[in-house]
């Protein structure tokens, strides 16, 4: 190549890096935030174990089992090994590719061919054997590899982020069916409890029935409230095994274990609501802590390095090649000094044309990118709105229990009163089972109330990333 081609090789490659240009740099995308919280108060749950809060060891045990077999939890494991697999992937581009070959042959050439030249003494039958170490390095000029390792690594970082964010909706999931099983529980003990009140003063009316003492009216008045409230004995029973059976599988646990064990929980009655909890620091910390938060904009940097990617497949590929080896018609001969080989090479390849493809796929890659930067808006969006609900829920279920305890406190003693002025002869029959009704709803209601607020909590801890 003469002085003059070698300083206009120079000279173009110069001008198709300026053209490339360097990408511009990502920057987290910013956002509107409220300044602060309405509240605040201390944090929690520091070391991440935020279900510590409810006090209940068997939550804690139930909730640690789930973290370590939940099916859930594992895929999304494994998708962390494997975008970590991909990065490095990616990441070999930056080294050299190194090959190593053999190869022997035997052939024969023709004698009727037209570049055969007779009687000059070269055999038409021999033997080729090879033996090369290969080594072929792309440069890097435009940015391509580089780009691909900025996605492929924010991609991995976003696996990570979605796995934390399943482990935290697990541990809230977990909690919250846990203490809904409790709650069944207690009220499934609390229509049990009812149901054997009513049959024993059932028995006893019907001695008076039968002394005519009560009128038959009065008698089946009580006959059916006793069926009715027994009635409601299955439907919970059946939603306490089916919200069992569902904990079950969140827990990791085999079919056989599904179909046949039973989570281990806490049998006591009229629990007190948990101490109410408020969001401290900032609330640019949720950015921080939600999972789901951070694996959307990792999504977002990851798609933009890919547009990146295919904007630099519009500029030349350049690869240098290179080998050394052995080549002998004889095999004793192959490692003589001779027999030896070597080569140098680059290959430059610079698109033309391809019919429109290279820029539609820079124009896709433009558009994924434009989704993924909706999508980060979305996460912050509903990350605020489902903070503001489990607030919201956390205040007014605490109300609804205190109301409902207030109620059940105020029904006892209605029930009390009715059956005093029952037994003087002053209120009918119909006027102790409204009394009894009323209170079994107070009872049942409360008792769903805490559960209400016990689900809030773990609601609450979800949305403010544990």
């Amino acid at each position: 190549m003469s002085p003059a081609s070698r300083k206009l090789s120079v000279l173009g490659f110069v001008l198709l890096a300026s053209c490339a240009g360097s990408p511009p740099r990502y920057e987290v995308p910013a956002v509107e935030l409220p300044a602060a919280w309405k509240e605040s108060a201390p944090r929690y749950a520091e070391d991440g174990k935020w279900w510590r809060i409810y006090g209940d060891p068997q939550l804690d045990g139930v909730v640690e089992e789930a973290l370590a077999k939940n099916a859930d939890l594992v895929i999304a494991a494994a998708r962390v090994d494997e975008a970590r697999a991909l990065t490095k992937v990616e990441e070999s581009a930056f080294l050299p590719t190194v090959t190593a070959n053999g190869s022997g042959s035997r052939q024969q050439i023709s004698q009727r061919s037209p570049t055969f030249i007779p009687n000059v003494g070269i055999p038409t039958r021999f033997n080729d054997y090879r033996s090369t170490l290969n080594v072929s390095y792309e440069v890097d000029l435009f940015g391509r590899i580089r780009a691909s390792v900025r996605a492929a690594r924010a991609e991995l970082e976003a696996s990570e982020a979605a796995r934390e964010a399943v482990r935290l909706a697990l541990a809230a999931q977990v909690a919250k069916s846990y203490f809904t099983l409790r709650a069944l529980d207690e009220q499934v003990q609390l229509t049990r409890d009812t149901v054997k009140l009513q049959e024993d003063a059932l028995g006893l009316q019907k001695k008076r029935f039968d002394a005519g003492v009560l009128s038959e009216f009065e008698y089946r008045q009580l006959e059916a409230e006793t069926a009715s409230i027994r009635a409601q004995l299955p439907p919970l029973e059946r939603d306490r095994e089916r919200e069992e059976a569902a904990l079950l599988a969140l827990l990791g646990r085999n079919p056989r274990e599904i179909f046949e064990d039973r989570v281990a929980r806490r049998q006591t009655l009229n629990d007190e609501p948990t101490a109410p909890v408020l969001p401290s620091g900032m609330p640019s910390e949720l950015l921080l802590r939600r999972g789901d938060l951070v694996e959307a904009e990792r999504e977002l940097a990851a798609v933009n390095a890919r547009v990146d990617v295919a904007r630099a497949q519009m500029f030349p590929s350049i690869v240098l090649t290179g080998g050394v080896g052995r080549e002998s018609a004889a095999l004793s001969n192959l490692f003589s000094g001779p027999a030896g080989i070597w080569n140098l090479g680059l290959a430059l390849a610079q698109p033309i044309f391809a019919g429109g493809r290279l820029q539609a796929e820079t124009d896709a890659a433009k558009a994924r990118q434009d989704a993924a930067l909706a999508q980060y808006r979305k996460a912050i969006q509903n990350a605020f709105s489902e903070t503001r609900a489990a607030l919201a829920a956390q205040t007014r279920s605490r109300e609804a229990y205190d109301a409902e305890s207030a109620r059940a406190t105020a029904l006892t003693q209605t029930l009390r009163l009715a059956r005093l002025r029952y037994d003087n002869g002053i209120a009918s029959q119909l006027d102790v089972i409204d009394s009894e009704r009323g209170l079994l709803a107070a009872r049942s209601a409360r008792i769903e109330a805490l559960r209400a607020h016990r689900a809030a909590i773990a609601d609450l801890f979800r949305a403010l990333g544990g």
